[in-house]
């Protein structure tokens, strides 16, 4: 079955929350939590998108959308970041990165299903 989102968050409540507002909203989705799984997954199951926490064990979400960037076959590939709120190097390191997307947490479930609909370009799966 073809992946819609990757989820990449080592937080299990904020994974849980995640994987269920975006399933609801209709896509299919896959999970890690840590940084080496996620280019593992990436690889493998070529997502639509990928949701990146920037603070993940192994490898930071920063490393890891650093080498997504530099994979001829991947660099087109929409990557959202998830970050703490109020770090804005953060979000100036994600831009300067290539990352196609920004959300801060605490999250609205709107704001991440907009900020996903938005990469995508459409309303989730048939849902």
């Amino acid at each position: 079955m073809a992946i819609d989102i990757l989820i990449a968050e080592d937080e299990p409540s904020i994974l849980e929350s995640l994987d269920f507002i975006l399933r609801r909203a209709g896509w299919t989705i896959s999970a890690v939590t840590d940084g080496d799984a996620v280019l593992d997954a990436v690889r493998r199951l070529r997502p639509r998108l990928v949701v990146l926490d920037v603070m993940l064990p192994k490898r930071s979400g920063f490393d890891v959308l650093k080498q997504i960037r530099a994979n001829l076959e991947l660099q087109a590939m929409p990557v959202l970041i998830l970050t703490a709120k109020g770090q804005q190097a953060d979000r100036r390191t994600a831009e300067e990165l290539g990352a196609n997307g920004f959300v801060t947490k605490p999250y609205a479930n709107a704001d991440v299903v907009g900020a996903v609909r938005a990469l995508l370009g459409d309303d989730g799966g048939t849902a």
